[in-house]
């Protein structure tokens, strides 16, 4: 469901582009600029606290990767004042260092705050929906 005013759907919107953009980019400065300073991030289980710490660890899981396409589509955005509920639909193709291939389906469940007039990730829940692996057929 979209709910709330177009303007702040639009918003985040732009903000699932911005991370995209820092990944496909392998660019942390870009991709950090999405996190509130203190937000959590809930990566299969693991979670990492304070930007700093989900970044560190952004950095080190794109180390093992050459090329990435990554695709994300909002499904659901709800924006209530000054905070929002999103999931995003995310399409990811890794080319690993390794020489192999990932093909991801993911969903993030999203918590979101506006800072400072600016919409930032105050929480983000991953897991993987799908996964197909070429090399494994």
């Amino acid at each position: 469901m979209f709910r709330g005013p177009l303007e702040d759907r639009v918003a985040i919107s732009e903000l699932n582009g911005t991370y995209a953009d820092g990944v496909v980019r392998f660019n942390a400065a870009t991709w950090a600029s999405v996190w509130a300073e203190d937000a959590t991030w809930d990566f299969f289980g693991q979670t990492f606290e304070g930007r700093e710490a989900i970044v560190g660890f952004w950095e080190q899981a794109m180390s093992g990767i050459e090329a990435v396409s990554f695709h994300g589509v909002p499904c659901m955005i709800e924006v209530t004042g000054d905070t929002a509920t999103s999931r995003v639909q995310t399409q990811e193709i890794l080319h690993m260092k390794d020489g192999t291939t990932r093909v991801v389906g993911g969903l993030y469940q999203d918590e979101l705050a506006k800072i400072d007039g600016q919409w930032a990730f105050t929480h983000r829940k991953f897991g993987i929906v799908a996964e197909y692996n070429p090399q494994e057929s």
